[in-house]
């Protein structure tokens, strides 16, 4: 095996109902996958079916950007140009 190459050794798959407290229940297909890498190290990817309510859902939690604070912008232009 190359170095930094990673493979998933396990895989498991299923359906889980995730209940979020703005958009209500998602209903997601996942697969699971044990990794190489590192010892007990897993991904798990969720994925909604097309044009299903969750995926729905999922979009429009997807679209909110927060609003920066105008301190914070302030804050970061001072540090930037303090380097």
């Amino acid at each position: 095996m190359r170095a930094g190459r990673l493979t998933a050794n396990t895989m498991t798959s299923g359906a889980k109902r995730i209940h979020h407290p703005l958009v209500g229940d998602l209903d997601l297909s996942y697969e699971t996958m044990e990794l190489s890498a590192d010892t007990g190290l897993t991904m798990t990817i969720y994925t909604a079916d097309a044009d299903s309510p969750a995926s729905q859902a999922l979009n429009l939690l997807g679209s909110w950007t927060a609003t920066p604070d105008p301190a914070d912008i302030a804050r970061l232009g001072d540090e930037a140009s303090s380097r």
